[in-house]
């Protein structure tokens, strides 16, 4: 004999996973858009527009949060991680930026498999700050943004990243410190020649 409500229940506990899951990817989707439209508005030097950004990321990852503890499965899921890591990556930049500092992972109320990446996707933009910086005319900046970098890329190091997702991202910061070497070896021979 089959038990048909035993089997009724499960569909029922997947319908109800189904649905959880879909309004945890739609406020996941809005958490990646204010993360980016944070790091668009650093960019600008809008930093006033980008802490109100923050502010209401952090209540969508309240709300997000909330849904997760009616079903623990759904912190599996990839676009959450993702709005995840650019919600680092955004707070790690207006971080730099407005206190030369980077938040940690606790600070964040993110897990370390999280923030990594995040902080491994920042060097992109502060290769990019430095790069319009230098641009305006704003060496000084530039100078401290290579100086961070280096920091974070000999902390990162220190990791045994093996074979996991965050092993590329690492070593795009490689790549970026390079990039910032060459733009401060640019500029020193660029002052020199005047």
């Amino acid at each position: 004999m089959i038990n048909k409500k035993a089997f009724a229940d499960m569909r029922k506990e997947l319908e109800r996973f189904d649905s959880l899951r879909e309004e945890l990817i739609r406020l996941a989707r809005t958490l990646l858009k204010l993360s980016k439209a944070t790091i668009y508005e650093i960019h600008r030097n809008n930093l006033k527009s980008a802490d109100n950004n923050l502010k209401n990321a952090k209540k969508l990852i309240s709300r997000i949060e909330a849904l997760i503890k009616k079903d623990p499965m759904l912190s599996s899921v990839g676009a959450y991680n993702e709005a995840l890591e650019e919600y680092v990556e955004a707070s790690c930049y207006l971080g730099f930026m407005k206190k030369k500092k980077l938040p940690t992972a606790k600070e964040l109320g993110v897990s370390i498999r999280i923030y990594i990446p995040g902080v491994c996707d920042l060097v992109g933009e502060l290769v990019r700050k430095a790069i319009n910086s230098s641009i305006d005319g704003d060496y000084k900046t530039a100078k401290s943004i290579k100086d961070f970098v280096a920091a974070v890329y000999s902390e990162l190091m220190m990791f045994d990243f093996r074979n996991i997702p965050a092993r590329r991202k690492f070593d795009s910061i490689k790549y970026g410190l390079e990039k910032l070497e060459t733009l401060m070896l640019d500029i020193k021979l660029k002052k020199s020649k005047k």
